[in-house]
C-alpha cells in the first residue's frame, strides 16, 4: 500500500469585525492558545499563533485531509464563542468575514515565526492595513484596494 506525504505550512490571517481593537492585552495569550488548540483540533499542527488589538495571525500545518476555509472558519466561530462565552469584552464579539491564508516553503519557518512573535513591534511602525497590503505585494497577489480590510473610522 502506498503512503501519501505532505508539509503544507500555511499562515492566516483574521481580524475583529470592523477593525475594533477589542483584543485585550489581559487574555491575548490565553487567545492565542485556544486558537491553537483549535488548530490542533482540525487535524492540524499549530506552529505559533499571535497578534495585536484587531488582529490575529495562525501559523500552522495544513493536513491534507482539510481544507483552508474549513480550519479558518472553524476556528473564527468557536474561539468567537470562547470569547463571548466568557465575557471578555463588552457586547457580542465576532470576527470580520474572510480572511487572507499564504502558504510557504519550510526555508520560511524561521521569518515567518520570527515575524507573527513580534506583532507588537510591527504594529508600532505601521497598520494593519500596510501590512496586510504589503504582504500581498510581497507574494504577488492581486487585489482590489477598495476590498482590503479599511481603517476604523
Amino acid at each position: 500500500m502506498a503512503n501519501s506525504y505532505s508539509q503544507i505550512y500555511i499562515q492566516s490571517v483574521f481580524v475583529v469585525k470592523h477593525r475594533k481593537a477589542l483584543i485585550s492585552p489581559e487574555w491575548k495569550e490565553e487567545l492565542c492558545r485556544v486558537i491553537g488548540n483549535l488548530i490542533n483540533q482540525n487535524n492540524c499542527k499549530s506552529l505559533i499563533v499571535n497578534g495585536v488589538e484587531d488582529h490575529i495571525h495562525c501559523f500552522y500545518i495544513l493536513k491534507p485531509s482539510v481544507s483552508v476555509a474549513e480550519v479558518v472558519r472553524n476556528v473564527k466561530s468557536k474561539s468567537s464563542k470562547w470569547i463571548n462565552e466568557s465575557n471578555l469584552t463588552f457586547g457580542k464579539f465576532e470576527w470580520q468575514a474572510g480572511h487572507g491564508s499564504f502558504s510557504y516553503s519550510d526555508r520560511d519557518l524561521e521569518m515567518i515565526i520570527n515575524y507573527i512573535k513580534k506583532q507588537e513591534e510591527h504594529h508600532r511602525k505601521r497598520s494593519f492595513r500596510e501590512e496586510y497590503k504589503a504582504l500581498l505585494n510581497e507574494l504577488d497577489i492581486e487585489f482590489d484596494d477598495r476590498f482590503i480590510f479599511q481603517e476604523p473610522k
